[in-house]
C-alpha cells in the first residue's frame, strides 16, 4: 500500500511569498516540498528530484506555466505526474489552454485552501494508484512470460528425445501425419528417410553403453546439421534408428541430403573396430519419395522406407537405398 505522506511536490511560482504559503500548506499535509521560481528551474528540479506532483503558477515572466507544462509533458519521466495549475486567470480560454497544455487539474487564486488540499490528495491518490496498477501489470506480464517459457520448456521436453535433443517418436508421428495431409492437399512431393547405425550392438559391446550414448549424440548432431530447412524434421525413431521428414522435397534433393549425411559421418571418423561395415561408425539409409494420393496414409510410406533400409543393410551396410514412385519422378 502506498503512503501519500511519502510524496514530494514541486511548487513553481515567481512570487516568493506565494511559494512560502504553498510550501507551508503542503508541509502541513505531510508532503516533502521542492521549490522553483520559474519554468527553467522547474524543469531542472523535476529532472533532478523526480517529484510525484507539480503545483504550477500559470502567470510567470519568461516561460509561463502553460509553456512549462507543455515542456514537462514532453519528458518521458513526467508523462504520468499530475500537474495542477494555479492562476488568477479564470476565463474559459485560460482553462482550455491549461488542459491543452497537459494540466491534470486547475485552481484559481485566491486559493481556497481546503479545496486545494483535497485536490492535491485526490491527484496523488490517483497517481499512486496508477503506479500500483502499472507495477501489478508488469508483475503479471513477467509471470505470463515465465509461464510461457515454462510451457515452451514442457513442450520441448514432451517432443524431444532426452539423449540426442532431436524430435522424439511422438513428435515425429505428429509431424508425419500433418505434413502427409498437407502433401495430399497440395499434391507435393514428400520424402522420408530412415537411418540405422550399423552394428550398434557390437559398438556397445566393445566400447560400453556410455560411449554408445556419445556415439548416438554425435550421429544426431551430424543429421541435424545436414538438414537445414526449417520445415524438415529430424527425429530419433527408436534405439539407434533416426528418421528425417522432408516435405515438398523431390527425390534428388532428398538424395543430396542423404549423401551429405554419409559424407559428414565419414569425415567424423568415429572409431568402430567391431563393425562389419568398416573401421568407423557408418549408417545404412533407406529413402523414399512419393506424391501422396487422396485418401492415403503415411503407413505405406513407413513400410516402404523400412524396406529400403533393409535393402541397404542387406546389401552390405554403409549405403543409401532409395525409391521414388512414378508420380514423384514425373515432377
Amino acid at each position: 500500500m502506498f503512503n501519500l505522506k511519502a510524496s514530494s511536490i514541486l511548487i513553481v511560482d515567481d512570487d516568493r511569498a506565494m511559494r512560502l504559503v504553498l510550501k507551508l500548506a503542503m508541509e502541513e499535509e505531510g508532503y516533502t516540498v521542492l521549490e522553483a521560481k520559474d519554468g527553467e528551474q522547474c524543469l531542472a528540479e523535476f529532472m533532478q528530484y523526480r517529484p510525484q506532483m507539480v503545483l504550477l503558477d500559470a502567470v510567470m515572466p519568461g516561460m509561463d506555466g502553460f509553456s512549462c507544462c507543455q515542456r514537462l509533458r514532453q519528458l518521458p519521466e513526467a508523462q504520468d505526474v499530475p500537474v495542477l495549475i494555479i492562476t488568477v486567470l479564470d476565463d474559459p480560454e485560460s482553462v482550455d489552454r491549461a488542459f491543452e497544455a497537459g494540466a491534470t487539474d486547475y485552481v484559481t487564486k485566491p486559493i481556497h485552501w481546503p479545496v486545494l488540499c483535497q485536490r492535491v490528495r485526490r491527484l496523488l491518490q490517483a497517481y499512486w494508484g496508477m503506479i500500483q496498477l502499472q507495477a501489478k501489470i508488469e508483475r503479471e506480464r513477467a509471470l505470463t512470460l515465465q509461464l510461457e517459457e515454462a510451457n515452451r520448456e514442457l513442450m520441448r521436453l514432451a517432443t524431444s528425445d532426452g539423449l540426442t535433443g532431436l524430435a522424439n517418436r511422438r513428435y515425429f508421428d505428429e509431424v508425419l501425419d500433418r505434413e502427409w495431409r498437407r502433401a495430399v492437399r497440395d499434391r507435393l512431393p514428400f520424402s522420408l528417410m530412415l537411418c540405422d547405425v550399423d552394428c550398434f550392438k557390437t559398438y556397445n559391446d566393445t566400447y560400453g553403453h556410455l560411449m554408445g550414448d556419445h556415439c548416438l549424440e554425435s550421429v544426431a548432431q551430424i543429421l541435424a546439421q545436414s538438414v537445414r530447412r526449417s520445415t524438415d524434421v529430424v527425429a530419433r525413431y527408436g534405439g539407434e534408428e533416426f528418421a528425417v521428414i522432408m516435405p515438398n522435397t523431390p527425390i534428388a534433393g532428398a538424395h543430396q541430403i542423404a549423401d551429405t549425411i554419409q559424407e559428414r559421418l565419414a569425415q567424423a571418423a568415429i572409431p568402430h573396430s567391431a563393425s562389419f561395415a568398416g573401421s568407423v561408425v557408418t549408417l545404412s539409409i533407406g529413402l523414399i519419395c512419393t506424391v501422396p494420393a487422396l485418401g492415403s496414409t503415411p503407413t505405406a510410406a513407413l513400410t516402404k522406407v523400412d524396406q529400403m533400409l533393409y535393402r541397404a543393410k542387406a546389401g552390405g551396410r554403409n549405403q543409401t537405398c532409395a525409391a521414388a514412385d512414378a508420380s514423384a519422378l514425373a515432377l
